[in-house]
C-alpha cells in the first residue's frame, strides 16, 4: 500500500513545520546577533555551520529507519529536539545581552540540538516519501512536500516580522516559544497514524552502517549526485546569513523588515518551486537539466543586481533583487530535488534513507561551509572596504559558483524529460 495524495500533503506539513523552526535561527536569530548585539558576523555563522555539521549524521538516519521499519516514530523524535532547540537558541540571544560565556555556550547546544533533530526528522520525512510513494507521484510528491516548506519559511518569517517590531527580549522569546511548540504540535498531529497500512519491511539480515553506507556510494549515480549537491548547494546558501545583515547596515531596514525581506526572498522560491513543479510535472515540459541551468544562471545575475544596488539604498530595488533571487533559487532547488526523489528508489533495495541520508549530509555540510563562507568573507572585507562593496564582493563570487554549478550540470545531468522515471545523472 502506497501513500494517497492526503498523506503526502501530511507529510509536507511536517516539512512546512521543520522549516519554521529553522528559519528562525538563519534569518531573526543571526540579524539580531549581528546588528543588534554588534557581534561580528563569523559568530552566527559558526552556529549555524554547527547546526549543519551535525547533519553529517543523517545517513545514520535513514540508515536507521531503513532498517527498523518505523520511519514515524524518528520525525516524532526528531522534531521534540528541533523544538526544543530552537527556543533554546532564542534563549542564547538574550543571555547573550548579559553574558558572552553563557550566551555562546547556551547557543552552541541549541544549535546542535537543531541539527540533530532536523536530520533525524528531516530525513525519515523524505525516506518516508521515497519508500512508499508510488514511482509516478515522486516527482509530485516532491514539489509539493518542499513547497510547503517554503510556504512555512516564508510566512513564519513573515508572521514573525510583523510581531517583532517594536524589539525586546521578552516579545523574542513569547514568539519564539509560539512557533516552536506550534511546530511541534503540527507535525505530530500531521503524521498520526501515517504508516498505518504500509507494510514495514525491515531488512531481514542487517548490517553494519559502514557496510550499508559504502553500499550506496559504490554506485555511480549515487556518488556523482553527491558531489553535484555538495557543489552547488554551497552557491545556494552562501547569501543565507549575509543578505539580512546587508540589508541592515547598508540600506537601513529595521528588524522587523529584514526579517519580511527574508520572507519575500521564500516566497520567490516557493513561486520559483511551484512553477517548475507545474511545467515539469503536469505540462511535462522541460527536463530537469534544463531547469537546473536556468535557476542557476538566474541566481547569478540577481546576486549581481543585489551587489550593484549598494551604492543606491533603494529598498524597493533590493527588495524586487530578493524576490528574483528566492525564484530562480526556487527553479534550481526544485529540479535537483526531482532528480534526488527520482534517483532515492534506485539501486539496491532497502537503501533509501541511506541514500537520502547521504544527499542530505551532502547538502547540509555544504549549507554550513556556504554560510560559514559568506560570513566569514563578509568580515573579511569589512576590515578593508566600506560595508556595501565588502558584501558586495561576496555577492559577486557567490555568482560566479552559481555559474560553475550551472556548468556542472549542463556536463552530468540527464537531459531527457523531468518526468523520465528512469532519470539518473550522467556518469
Amino acid at each position: 500500500m502506497t501513500l494517497g495524495w492526503l498523506s503526502i500533503v501530511r507529510l509536507g506539513l511536517v516539512q512546512m513545520a521543520l522549516g519554521a523552526i529553522v528559519v528562525l535561527t538563519t534569518s531573526t536569530l543571526n540579524r539580531l546577533m549581528v546588528v543588534e548585539l554588534a557581534l561580528p558576523a563569523l559568530l552566527p555563522g559558526l552556529l549555524v555551520g554547527l547546526h549543519y555539521g551535525i547533519q553529517i549524521t543523517r545517513p545514520n538516519w535513514g540508515f536507521l529507519s531503513d532498517t527498523g521499519g518505523n520511519r514515524t516514530r524518528w520525525i516524532h523524535r526528531g522534531m521534540a529536539v528541533l523544538a526544543l532547540g530552537g527556543f533554546l537558541a532564542a534563549c542564547g540571544v538574550v543571555a547573550l545581552e548579559q553574558s558572552r560565556i553563557w550566551g555562546i555556550a547556551l547557543s552552541v547546544l541549541a544549535y546542535a540540538m537543531i541539527g540533530l533533530g532536523a536530520g533525524a526528522a528531516g530525513t525519515s520525512v523524505l525516506a518516508l516519501l521515497a519508500t512508499a510513494t508510488a514511482p509516478h507521484r515522486r516527482a509530485a510528491a516532491a514539489t509539493i512536500t518542499w513547497l510547503m516548506m517554503i510556504f512555512g519559511i516564508a510566512m513564519t518569517a513573515g508572521v514573525v516580522g510583523a510581531f517583532l517590531d517594536p524589539y525586546s527580549p521578552a516579545v523574542l522569546l513569547r514568539v519564539v516559544g509560539i512557533v516552536a511548540s506550534g511546530a511541534l504540535a503540527l507535525a505530530l498531529v500531521a503524521t498520526w497514524r501515517i504508516e498505518h497500512g504500509i507494510i514495514a519491511t525491515p531488512e531481514p539480515e542487517p548490517v553494519p552502517f559502514r557496510e550499508g553506507l559504502a553500499e550506496v556510494w559504490r554506485e555511480p549515480a549515487a556518488r556523482v549526485f553527491t558531489i553535484f549537491v555538495f557543489l552547488s548547494m554551497t552557491a545556494y546558501f552562501m547569501q543565507e546569513l549575509i543578505l539580512e545583515p546587508y540589508a541592515g547596515l547598508v540600506f537601513g531596514f529595521s528588524p522587523g523588515e529584514s526579517t519580511q525581506l527574508s520572507g519575500m526572498q521564500n516566497g520567490g522560491v516557493f513561486i520559483g518551486m511551484l512553477v517548475v513543479g507545474i511545467a515539469a510535472t503536469g505540462l511535462r515540459f522541460g527536463s530537469l537539466r534544463n531547469w537546473v541551468v536556468i535557476g542557476c544562471l538566474g541566481s547569478a545575475l540577481c546576486l549581481v543586481a543585489i551587489a550593484s544596488l549598494g551604492g543606491t539604498g533603494s529598498k524597493m530595488a533590493l527588495s524586487a533583487a530578493t524576490v528574483s533571487l528566492g525564484f530562480f533559487n526556487g527553479v534550481f532547488a526544485v529540479a535537483a530535488i526531482g532528480s534526488m526523489m527520482a534517483l532515492a528508489g534506485q539501486g539496491r533495495e532497502k537503501r533509501e534513507g541511506t541514500r537520502m541520508g547521504l544527499w542530505g549530509a551532502a547538502q547540509a555540510i555544504a549549507a554550513g561551509f556556504g554560510g560559514l563562507l559568506g560570513a566569514g568573507a563578509v568580515d573579511l572585507m569589512r576590515t578593508a572596504l566600506p560595508d556595501a562593496p565588502a558584501f558586495g564582493t561576496v555577492f559577486l563570487a557567490e555568482a560566479a559558483l552559481f555559474l560553475t554549478a550551472a556548468y556542472m550540470a549542463a556536463r552530468i545531468m540527464d537531459g531527457r524529460p523531468a518526468t523520465s522515471p528512469d532519470l539518473v545523472p550522467g556518469e
